[in-house]
This record gives C-alpha cells, structure tokens and sequence, in this order.
C-alpha cells in the first residue's frame, strides 16, 4: 500500500509540473525576452509585455538634443534618445534569461515589476547608465534615487542632453511614425512645461517651423 502511495504522490506532482505553464517561473514572467524599448519587455514564452516598475525611458521615436553647439546650426545636434534607450537594456540583458516579480499594472495594461537579468535589478542598471529616470511610487526609493543622481551628476546618457520628460512627449507628440523629424522634437522641447534637464536659452528659440 505504502508503493501505491507514493506512486499515486509522484504521478500527481508530475501532472502538477507539466500543467504549470511555461514562461514562468514560480508563477513570475521568466525567460528569454524581446526588449520592446528602453522600459518594456516582451515574453514570447507567456506572451506577456512587462514594464520596469519605477522607471521611465524615451520613447522609441523621441528625440534630445546633444547641448554642443555645431557650426551655426539654429538646431541643436539630435540624439536618438528612444533607440539609444532600448539598445542600452538590450546591452544589459544580454543572453541572459530574465525574471520578473509583478507588482501591479501600466495604464495601458501592461504588467510592472521588478525584473533581473543575471541576479541583478534592470531598472537599477538603466537608472545607473543614465537612460532612465525614476518614476512613480519608486521615488521613495533611496536606490533607485541615488542612481539617478549618480548618473545625472555623471552626465550619463540622457542626462548629457536636452530631452523633454517622457511622460510629456506622450502626451504631446503628434506624429508618431518613423518620419518623425527631430525638429518635432525641438519644438516641444522649446515649450516644455516641466524641467528635467539643465536650462539652456538656445531651446526658448521659436523654430520657423511647427511640426509636432
């Protein structure tokens, strides 16, 4: 009887594995991932896009602006902030395989977590490059807080530019396509409502163009 016992234990514990479902580990998001841009990945094991909680990068088609001046343009030289971003978490992750802990939803429905790559915090290392900028209810986080002053006092990534706040380019921009201009860009920037990078005259400047 004691056989039949165990027999029955180990087939329900095998049929309990096999119904757990891939893509996850512990019932959190793990595996390889797409990195969709500078904040979001994709699962293809779970079919599951994740945010890094606390976090916000540009968007893929936005554009900042490098403070040099290059001959006597009137337009400040651009910087592909969206890509740059994206390829950065890329740099981070590598080939390692990912793990998320969710912790609630993005407005759009996306999940948010925590995700680590090699043991270590992704939203940690992109705060650290300079090509995120802390977010939400993570800025009572002292970490994540003292990585972003790091890298801003370091003119790391996105710091070592002119680059309107994320969160305003969304709400503002208008054409989002891959012929998005970076004078689109520079316009909003010139009339940005909120300050995340040093204050520069040039920006104020009216462009004889309105493109959004």
């Amino acid at each position: 009887m004691r056989t039949i016992a165990l027999m029955l234990a180990s087939a329900i514990s095998t049929g309990a594995a096999s119904a757990a479902p891939s893509g996850y580990l512990d019932g959190r998001p793990a595996g390889y991932v797409t990195v969709i841009d500078g904040r979001t990945l994709w699962f293809p094991g779970s079919a599951q896009k994740v945010r890094l909680a606390g976090i916000d990068s540009c968007e893929l088609l936005q554009w900042a602006f490098d403070p040099k001046r290059h001959g006597n343009s009137l337009i400040l030289k651009p910087v592909p902030c969206g890509p740059l971003s994206k390829a950065w978490l890329k740099r981070l992750i590598g080939g390692s395989r990912v793990v998320c802990r969710i912790s609630s939803y993005s407005t759009d429905g996306a999940l948010a977590g925590r995700c680590t790559a090699g043991g270590r915090d992704l939203a940690v290392d992109m705060l650290r490059v300079g090509w995120a900028r802390v977010k939400g209810p993570s800025r009572a986080s002292s970490e994540y807080l003292r990585w972003q002053r790091y890298a801003m006092s370091a003119r790391y990534g996105m710091w070592a530019t002119y680059v309107i706040d994320p969160d305003e380019w969304r709400a503002k921009a208008v054409e989002r396509t891959l012929a998005r201009k970076p004078i689109a860009d520079f316009n909003l920037l010139s009339e940005r409502a909120h300050e995340i990078s040093p204050p520069f005259l040039d920006a104020r400047r009216r462009p004889p163009r309105s493109d959004r």
